[in-house]
């Protein structure tokens, strides 16, 4: 029996932002490893990860690209913005700098990606809930007043960081549905049934478009 050569229908481009430390990097290694990483370096520039999800009986590649936090690595991350189709906007439950400064987060992800982007707001470290600095019915009505989806997670647990990414999944495949989401437009981020003949590879990766950066 002749076997596909891809066993999913779509590609989504994910990415993760926030501030250095709120865990971005932990989050994504708890939902593709299922393992917390105690000792999470901080990402030098993009890192990325994938993984299979399934949403309403499609089998759905996620993409996702880790961006670093400083502030010296936005000329270079902000070039993995475009042809985003799901955006995680991180911050620290226990750190309000980190809440605080979700406007400029929110300001680049409007900005660089498509106005269909999902985005959706993560409260992370759920888990110190003594150490609270920022409280969930401000974080929610944040997420209400920009039209952000919501969770608080735990990447150290695992609370909901499998939501955080199947409900912005969720999202996305039903504004393919709808038809809000138009997969001609190069920067959609989401790709349908990627096809290579027999013995080739995928080359249909969402891959960045980077401007001027050899890196």
């Amino acid at each position: 029996m002749t076997t596909a050569p891809y066993n999913y229908s779509y590609i989504f481009k994910y990415i993760i932002i926030g501030d250095m430390g709120v865990g971005k990097s932990c989050l994504l290694h708890q939902f593709t490893e299922k393992k917390f990483m105690a000792d999470c370096p901080h990402t030098i520039g993009v890192e990325f990860g994938t993984r299979i999800i399934e949403v309403s009986g499609q089998k759905i590649k996620l993409q996702i690209w880790d961006t670093a936090g400083q502030e010296r690595f936005r000329a270079v991350t902000r070039s993995y913005y475009r042809g985003a189709a799901g955006a995680l906007m991180v911050y620290d439950i226990t750190r309000r700098s980190t809440y605080n400064h979700l406007s400029s987060w929110l300001t680049d992800a409007r900005n660089l990606t498509n106005p269909n982007t999902v985005i959706i707001l993560i409260g992370n470290k759920a888990d110190l809930e003594a150490q609270r600095d920022v409280t969930y019915e401000e974080a929610k009505q944040f997420a209400e007043e920009n039209g952000l989806l919501f969770l608080e997670a735990s990447a150290k647990t695992g609370e909901n960081v499998e939501d955080a990414f199947l409900e912005a999944a969720k999202k996305i495949y039903q504004n393919i549905q709808d038809g809000s989401l138009d997969l001609n437009a190069a920067e959609s981020g989401v790709q349908h049934k990627p096809s290579a003949p027999q013995g080739g590879r995928l080359t249909s990766e969402l891959q960045p478009q980077k401007e001027g950066c050899s890196c």
